[in-house]
C-alpha cells in the first residue's frame, strides 16, 4: 500500500469519520522536531512558513474536530486553522482574532481560563494566554505530516500532545520546548506504531491514551513509564474520560463502549444501544455525553454502567461536544457547531 494512501486512512480515523476526507501523504518520522516553527533540523524557507488563518464569515460552518471549556467560554478548533470562541454558553460563535497556521487542527485543552493549547496537523502545537483569542506557533515539523490528534495539559506548565504512529511529545515549560518519548513496544510487536487518539487523566494523576486495536496506555508515574492495558477489544479507541471517582470510559469505531472501575486492570463492555461509531465523551460528577457519527448523542446519568441514545432527523457527522451550564450537549462537526433540536 502506498505511504500516502496509510497515511490519508489513519488522518480520517483520527478525523473521526471516514467521510471528512482529511490527511495527505507523508514519510515516516526519525525524530523529533525543535519547538518553533521549521522542521527539526533545518531553517525554514520562504514556502515553508506558515501562513495565518482567514478570517472569514465561512468559518461558523468549517470542520470541527476538538472542543474545550476555558473556564465560561468554549473554544472549538478544526480545518484551515478555524477557532471558534463563545461567550454566552453556545447561542453564538465568533472567530479568535489571531492563529498563525491553516493546518487542521484536532483538538485543543486549557490548563485554566486563559492557558491553552491546540495541535493538529504539521505537528503544529499553537499556545494561547488570554483565553483562546490569540494564538502562538510553538512546534511545527513539515518534514513530514504526521499529525497530532490531542493534546492534555495538566498544569500550566505540565502537558501531553499524542498522534501518528505512537508520537508522544512531553513538555514541563509550558510548551516552549517539546520533547519525544519513546514508548515501550506492545507486546508481541518490535517497536511501538500505533495510533495513539485521546489524551486523558483520572483525579489521581494517572495518564491514559486510548489508542488503536483495543489498547489503552496508562501512566502512574507523570509519564515517566507506561504500559498497555486489554480493553478485550481490537478495533480502534477514539474517545476516553475519567470520572471523579476514577471509573474509566473509552469508545470508539461502531459504536463500541468499555468501562473500568479498577484504573484500567480490567474493562467491561457496555451496550451502547448504536453502531456508529463515538467520537468524543465529557464526563461531569456522574454524567456522561458522547458524540458518535449518523447524528448519534449517547446520555449516562450512574457513571457509565448504562446509556440511553438519541439521533438527530438530520444525522449529521457529530465529532466533538462540551456541555453547557445547564448540562445539556453542545455539539460540533463537519459545518460547525450545530443548533440546539
Amino acid at each position: 500500500m502506498k505511504p500516502t494512501l496509510q497515511l490519508r486512512r489513519a488522518g480520517l480515523a483520527a478525523a473521526l469519520a471516514a467521510a471528512l476526507a482529511l490527511g495527505a501523504g507523508a514519510a515516516p518520522v526519525s525524530g523529533a522536531s525543535a519547538a518553533g516553527a521549521g522542521s527539526a533540523n533545518a531553517a525554514p524557507t520562504d514556502a515553508d512558513r506558515p501562513q495565518p488563518a482567514r478570517r472569514s464569515d465561512d468559518a461558523l460552518h468549517s470542520l470541527l474536530l476538538g472542543s474545550a471549556r476555558a473556564g465560561t467560554r468554549i473554544v472549538a478548533v478544526g480545518e484551515r486553522g478555524v477557532v471558534l470562541l463563545s461567550d454566552d454558553d453556545g447561542k453564538s460563535y465568533r472567530q479568535a482574532a489571531a492563529v498563525p497556521v491553516r493546518s487542521t487542527l484536532t483538538a485543543v485543552s486549557f490548563a485554566d481560563p486563559q492557558h491553552g493549547w491546540a495541535v493538529g496537523h504539521d505537528g503544529v502545537v499553537l499556545a494561547s494566554a488570554d483565553g483562546g483569542e490569540h494564538w502562538t506557533l510553538q512546534r511545527r515539523d513539515t518534514a513530514v505530516d504526521q499529525p497530532l490528534f490531542s493534546v492534555l495539559f495538566t498544569s500550566a506548565s505540565s502537558g501531553w500532545a499524542c498522534g501518528l504512529w505512537s508520537l508522544l511529545l512531553h513538555t514541563d515549560d509550558g510548551g516552549q520546548h517539546w520533547e519525544t518519548v519513546t514508548l515501550p513496544a506492545p507486546d508481541g510487536a518490535r517497536r511501538a506504531d500505533r495510533n495513539l487518539y485521546r489524551l486523558f487523566a483520572d483525579p489521581n494523576g494517572a495518564l491514559y491514551i486510548a489508542a488503536e486495536r483495543g489498547s489503552v496506555l496508562r501512566s502512574a508515574d507523570g509519564g515517566a513509564s507506561w504500559r498497555y492495558l486489554d480493553t478485550g477489544y481490537r478495533g480502534s479507541l477514539w474517545a476516553g474520560t475519567a470520572l471523579a471517582d476514577g471509573t474509566l470510559l473509552v469508545a470508539g469505531l461502531r459504536g463500541s463502549l468499555y468501562r473500568s472501575a479498577d484504573a484500567g486492570a480490567s474493562w467491561q463492555p457496555v451496550d451502547s444501544g448504536i453502531r456508529s461509531s463515538i467520537t468524543d465523551l465529557v464526563a461531569s460528577g456522574r454524567k456522561i455525553r458522547a458524540s458518535a457519527l449518523d447524528g448519534n448523542t449517547l446520555a449516562s446519568d450512574d457513571a457509565g454502567a448504562s446509556f440511553s441514545h438519541a439521533q438527530r432527523d438530520d444525522r449529521p457527522t457529530l465529532t466533538t461536544l462540551v456541555t453547557a451550564s445547564d448540562g445539556r450537549a453542545l455539539l460540533f462537526g463537519r459545518s460547525g457547531p450545530l443548533a440546539q433540536r
